[in-house]
């Protein structure tokens, strides 16, 4: 039976945090035979669940989490972060004594790129393949979003450790379709390359939560809703839904709702209460199984991030695939270069980030056209998950970059 190694230091199952990528991709191998080891932080700001009695290793239906112990921080823009992605790195080595089974292949996921180190040297222990993938391409995203200069030290250090991991990787793997076209530049063969983008459980999917009565009942109800859930953080841009629903105060039937928390969760409360915009309903974050229900609720749905050229290297937050597989039409003001997901999918329309004007037309349109058009729309975003963005789907890709011997 071949091992995997799955290292995420910000990684979570779905009772402790949101769950996600490497959890579905985790489960799914598991199920296919192999023997799955995913490798996360005892404590990272991501989790939900931070009961610190969780236990270093538990045994799952078809993977085995291992904790890492590490010190806690209050935000994600804590310099004891930083702190806490070296103590990961160098504890990683260690593992060879706490795991029963020695890797095959290990797949290691940034945005860490600290980590990389550590399972490099894994790899070299245990002559496994290494792979590794890239999320968020660092430290490129803290130099555009943060404004910090080549010259920073610390931006020349993870800028050392990211050439070395395209250098030393058997395969390279993103979630970011363009991202090759950095890596390339970066002095990577081109032919280490495979994009994986994000997805959902299929079986997730068929299996939604309810809403608790609480949040089901501030819902709006005979309005026609838009809707965004996920983080309420700089990189997103739930502030341009608010500006939107402020030029659209006098449309009485037009609703807005936005789920999550995050760290502009406080701004953006404050932004609706200042212009009185009864309109704008903030609801707190709820659970991953909760959010096809909420979804369902909308009649169109909104994703945005900021209007910067990181983007162009393509984007997959998980809540573009939520939308797609949620069957509402999707209002994309994201500016991710020759990557258009709902445009291609015929699933919504594309408008400009960062551009509340834009928006509000595009609502209006959207608002206008017949419920079946819209409802067209929302099929064939289904459709587009099935064929392209499930897990199920996306594992037979990832099954063939960590064992290339292996034909699907």
């Amino acid at each position: 039976m071949k091992t995997i190694w799955i290292i995420n230091q910000d990684g979570s199952t779905p009772e402790t945090g949101y769950g996600g990528r490497h959890h579905y991709f985790a489960q799914e191998l598991g199920r296919r035979g192999y023997r799955v080891y995913f490798v996360i932080a005892s404590w990272h700001h991501l989790l939900t669940n931070v009961d610190t009695r969780l236990p270093r290793m538990e045994v799952r239906d078809s993977y085995t989490v291992v904790r890492v112990p590490v010190i806690r921080y209050r935000h994600a823009q804590s310099k004891l972060r930083v702190i806490n992605w070296e103590i990961f790195r160098f504890r990683l080595p260690g593992l060879l004594r706490q795991i029963p089974h020695p890797p095959d292949v290990i797949y290691y996921s940034s945005l860490s790129l600290v980590g990389s180190l550590g399972a490099e040297k894994l790899a070299r222990r245990t002559g496994a393949r290494l792979v590794f993938e890239v999320r968020d391409i660092w430290p490129l995203s803290l130099q555009v979003l943060r404004g910090v200069p080549d010259s920073h030290p610390y931006v020349r250090y993870l800028r050392g450790i990211e050439l070395r991991a395209y250098a030393r990787a058997d395969a390279v793997i993103s979630n970011l379709r363009n991202a090759l076209d950095h890596m390339v530049e970066s002095g990577m063969d081109a032919n280490k390359f495979t994009w994986i983008p994000n997805g959902v459980s299929r079986e997730e999917k068929a299996t939604p939560e309810s809403l608790p009565a609480h949040i089901a009942a501030r819902l709006p109800n005979d309005k026609f809703i838009v809707g965004y859930t996920g983080s309420l953080n700089t990189a997103n841009a739930p502030f341009t839904l608010v500006e939107a629903a402020d030029l659209l105060r006098e449309y009485r039937d037009i609703a807005f709702v936005i789920v999550g928390k995050g760290s502009e969760q406080a701004k953006l409360a404050q932004m609706i209460s200042d212009r009185g915009l009864d309109a704008v309903k903030l609801i707190e974050a709820i659970p991953k199984l909760q959010v096809p229900t909420m979804l369902a609720s909308f009649d169109a749905c909104y994703i945005g991030l900021h209007s910067k050229p990181l983007f162009r290297y393509g984007v997959s937050p998980n809540k573009l695939f939520d939308y797609l597989a949620s069957g509402r039409p999707i209002l994309y003001g994201i500016d991710s270069g020759d990557y258009r997901p709902v445009e291609e999918a015929g699933a919504g329309f594309h408008v400009a980030p960062e551009n509340p004007e834009a928006l509000a037309e595009a609502i209006l349109h959207l608002k206008s056209l017949p419920a079946e058009e819209r409802a067209d729309m929302g099929r064939r975003g289904i459709d587009t998950v099935e064929n392209e963005y499930t897990y199920e789907e996306l594992t037979d890709t990832l099954e063939t970059v960590l064992f290339p011997e292996v034909s699907v």
